[in-house]
This record gives C-alpha cells, structure tokens and sequence, in this order.
C-alpha cells in the first residue's frame, strides 16, 4: 500500500468521524437527514458527474440494477445507524461498527472467496478488542433504549458491508464520482419513500438543521467517495478494517464538542484499537503493490 493511498484512508476515517457528531446536533429524524445528506452530496457531486458523464455508456443492464442495489442498501446503514445514535452514546453505537471487518471478511470469502492470512486475523483481533474495551468503558452510562439502538448499529453494518461488496465489483467499470453519484441519489430517493410511506414530515426545518444537512453531505460524506476510489485498488476488508478508527475519532470529538465523558477504558481501548489497524495496513503494504 503506497503512502497516498494509507493518506487518503486516514483522511477518510476523520472525515467520517465527524457524521455522529452531526447526528447528535441534529432534531431531524434518522431517515429525515439520511435523505437529504444523499440529495445534497448528489448535488455537489454534479461538475464531477459532468466531467465523466461518457462512462454512463459503459453501464449494462445488471450493472445498473447492482447500482441501484447498492444505493438502497447505502441509504439503509445511514438510517439504521442514525437511529442508533438518536437512542445512545457515540461511543455505544460506535462500537458495534467494530463487527464491520468481521463481517466484511466474511462477506469477501463468501463472494469473491479472498484469503485471509492468520497474521491479518490476529491485528483485526486486537483491534476489535480494543473497540470492545472502549464499549466497557461506556457501560452504565447508556439508557433502557440502548439495547435496541446497538441492534440498529448492527444492522447497519451488513447494510454498508453489502453496498461497499457491490462497489468492490462494479465501481471498476465507471469512474467513482459516476458511482458515488448513481449510489448517492438512489439512497436519497430510497429514503424519499420510506419517510413517504412511513408519514414522516420531510419538510418545516430550520436553518440549523440545513446547516447539519450540508455539512453531513460534505465532510463525513467526503469518506464515502474516498471508499469508492479506493475500491478499484483495495478490497472491502481493507477499508472495513481502517473504518474501525471512526470509533476512536467519533468518542473523541463526542468528549470535546458535546461533552461526552471519556475514561481511561475509552482512552486504552483507542490506543489498542489505534496500534492493531496501524499494523493491519502495514500487512496490507505486501498484499497490494500499488
């Protein structure tokens, strides 16, 4: 793995640290601001979509309906894991993304039968013990809700790990901005009709919520495209595992801009979670000669 490519994950990872910050500000409901942070990065990512719109001829029929899949299911994590942090801490919805590599791992043997060395498992091993240490630290500090918002974290991590597998497979075909586009607006429209179906008002916000909808749509959503570049170079194990920072980066920023409190558990937990996804990407260095 060259330095531009380690450069552009860690970038990644603080960008998407930012989303559950944003969620927290935000009165909105869950499927309310998943919708509009699609609309909106949809929309800046409209002079890029231009620049390569002669890739569009290059989509099939199946390709297009794995595009559309991969929207839906995009637009499902962020509902899901929205929900999730409208019901507890950052740090208690976090943690459940540490099941992410895991089920990416799983995911890419099942599909795209991709062989996982004992020395990756063992640093994806550690890491997750750290996430895990970081969860303890949170224990007793969640309310009754929390069960069911670690439950919905979960389930929006088969949602992303299903959509970053389809990516893996046919974002080779079209530029990513194309991609992130198709996949963007999908989601939006996705979650357009579940907040239809659902009599969920999409309408009647304030300036402040607009606010949280551009900057949802622009620095977290700045990872996704990122993701998508990456997914012609690397596989989706990779990047789950480099995700695996957002729990740190998300419990860090909770403690300085909403006051969340952060022990020495947390503390330990991120500097063990830290070191195993260091060590992961220098595995990874020798697995792609980029």
């Amino acid at each position: 793995m060259n330095k531009s490519t380690a450069f552009l994950l860690v970038v990644s990872v603080v960008a998407i640290s930012f989303a559950a910050i944003f969620v927290k500000w935000s009165d909105a409901p869950a499927a309310v601001l998943s919708m509009y942070r699609m609309y909106l990065a949809s929309l800046f990512l409209l002079p890029f979509v231009w620049l390569n719109r002669h890739d569009v001829k290059n989509i099939n029929k199946q390709e297009w309906v794995l595009f559309i899949f991969s929207g839906i299911f995009l637009g499902m994590h962020f509902a899901l894991w929205f929900g999730s942090l409208k019901l507890t801490t950052v740090a208690s919805s976090t943690i459940i993304l540490a099941l992410q590599p895991v089920v990416a791992l799983a995911g890419g043997f099942l599909i795209y039968k991709e062989k996982v060395s004992v020395p990756q498992l063992v640093t994806i091993s550690l890491s997750m013990l750290g996430v895990v240490v970081i969860g303890l630290g949170d224990l007793g500090r969640s309310s009754s809700t929390a069960l069911l918002g670690n439950l919905l974290s979960f389930l929006s991590v088969i949602a992303v790990v299903v959509y970053l597998l389809i990516g893996q497979r046919v974002v080779k075909k079209v530029s990513h901005w194309l991609y992130s586009f198709i996949v963007f607006f999908v989601a939006g429209v996705s979650l357009h009709v579940f907040n239809a179906v659902s009599g969920i008002s999409i309408r009647g916000y304030g300036a402040e919520e607009w606010q949280i909808f551009v900057l949802l749509a622009i620095l977290p959503t700045i990872a996704h495209v990122i993701y998508n570049h990456l997914l012609n170079f690397i596989n989706t194990s990779t990047i789950s595992m480099t995700i695996l920072g957002e729990p740190v980066g998300a419990t860090i920023l909770a403690f300085f801009i909403l006051g969340e409190k952060v022990v020495a558990l947390q503390v330990l937990g991120g500097l063990v979670v830290l070191f195993g996804v260091g060590l992961f990407l220098i595995q990874q260095r020798k697995a792609y000669q980029l």
